[in-house]
């Protein structure tokens, strides 16, 4: 536990919370469960209540006369995408929408012409359903995975070249993070962008965190395909996500089901999935709009850094007091809204431990939090949106990390 003096020093550094128009707490504008704490939205985000009602609605106008919805469905959907592209600064003409990063790159697996023998680049922050995603590519093939390993403090020249010493000749498919997941780290995408195209290799951008944590994400970047998350740090509904063609490969995307736009240009051929049910994708221009509106992107990604600081501080002091070790952990280009703090030893050395730590902390503290591995080492990977607030990080810090000491030192002495 953090010394009283230590902790008020830091209280006294912390931001102030953000608060609705009329004066209420933000986290009043959300449906989450008061009675935990919500310290991982980087996971799977959370949808504030008029996102919500406007997803309802549309469902409800979708069962009222489905005859009628489906039909009318693609310039719906197709009005949908030219808010999303006025909000990633990006040309319409070069954005899809589909449910997930994993299903945007599971669309660039199964479109890229068949490359016998050839290899697929990815490194050791990758996530690891699209890196799986990356290797049944590669075999079938009949090629095979390079990975690049990456320290976590790496500067982005020292990613770039961890990365780039990986391509040979039979490179047919670079696949890199934008925001990696399970490091909270930016990749230096814009440098292996422009090697890339010099060398004539695909890049396949896994942007999944990035929407609404960059003013401009895609400005400068050379890639043939970027993908990112709507329902992440963008509050959107789940299952929305941007899918944006940026060169060669645009006109041979092609969607995970083949409904009657499939003869249609990309992406209209996208707009059109028969009976899936995509008010998801028709409700994120509300929930991008409600940020804008109550405080602006500019003022909520600001004071999700500040707050980030804060938390990382405040959890690093209490577990460098438990362990009597530095718990601060040296990212190289850190996010602004992601940060690590390193768990004591006994803790999530491998991703499956990870997991049952996270629903075990759950289940039993309250909290919703996200903890990962790397290269054998546990950490937890705090998160931050507008309804947190310092007291959030408080906590974790007063009543979770003395249990999760006590939970460490258990795990040692039974191996």
């Amino acid at each position: 536990m953090i010394d009283d003096f230590e902790l008020e020093t830091l209280v006294n550094r912390a931001p102030r919370p953000l608060l609705l128009p009329d004066g209420r707490p933000a986290a009043q504008a959300w449906t989450l469960d008061p009675a935990m704490k919500h310290l991982n939205h980087g996971s799977f985000g959370a949808v504030p209540l008029a996102a919500q009602q406007e997803q309802q609605r549309l469902r409800a106008e979708m069962d009222r006369a489905p005859v009628v919805w489906f039909p009318a469905l693609p310039g719906r959907v197709a009005g949908a995408r030219a808010a999303i592209a006025e909000f990633l600064r990006v040309d319409v003409r070069n954005l899809a929408l589909v449910p997930n990063a994993s299903g945007g790159a599971s669309v660039v697996y199964g479109s890229l012409p068949a490359r016998r023998g050839g290899e697929v680049v990815v490194t050791d922050h990758g996530y690891g359903a699209v890196t799986m995603g990356a290797e049944r590519l590669a075999r079938r093939w009949g090629g095979s995975v390079r990975t690049a390993r990456v320290p976590l403090d790496a500067t982005a020249e020292q990613a770039a070249e961890a990365v780039l010493a990986e391509l040979t000749d039979r490179t047919g498919l670079i696949v890199l993070d934008h925001i990696t997941s399970s490091t909270a780290r930016w990749m230096p995408v814009k440098e292996i962008g422009a090697a890339a195209r010099e060398r004539g290799i695909p890049l396949l951008i896994d942007g999944a965190h990035v929407p609404g944590l960059a003013e401009d994400p895609l400005a400068g970047l050379e890639f043939d395909v970027w993908i990112g998350n709507l329902h992440k740090f963008g509050c959107a509904p789940r299952g929305a996500a941007a899918l944006v063609a940026g060169s060669g490969l645009r006109d041979e995307l092609y969607p995970l089901i083949d409904s009657w736009a499939a003869r249609e240009p990309f992406p209209q051929r996208f707009d059109n999935q028969g009976t899936v049910d995509v008010t998801g994708y028709l409700a994120a221009p509300t929930a991008l709009d409600f940020i804008r509106r109550t405080w602006g992107w500019e003022a909520a990604r600001g004071y999700l850094r500040e707050l980030a600081d804060y938390a990382e501080e405040t959890i690093g002091a209490a577990m460098a007091q438990l362990t009597g070790e530095r718990a601060a952990v040296d990212v190289g280009m850190p996010v602004n809204a992601l940060r690590l703090v390193r768990l004591p030893a006994g803790l999530a050395a491998t991703r499956e431990d990870a997991d049952v730590l996270r629903d075990r902390v759950a289940a039993e503290l309250g909290v919703e939090a996200a903890f990962t591995s790397f290269d054998g080492i546990g950490y937890f990977r705090l998160s931050t949106h507008v309804y947190n607030t310092p007291a959030d990080f408080e906590y974790f810090a007063e009543r979770c990390v003395p249990v999760l000491g006590d939970w460490a030192l258990k795990a040692r002495s039974a191996r």
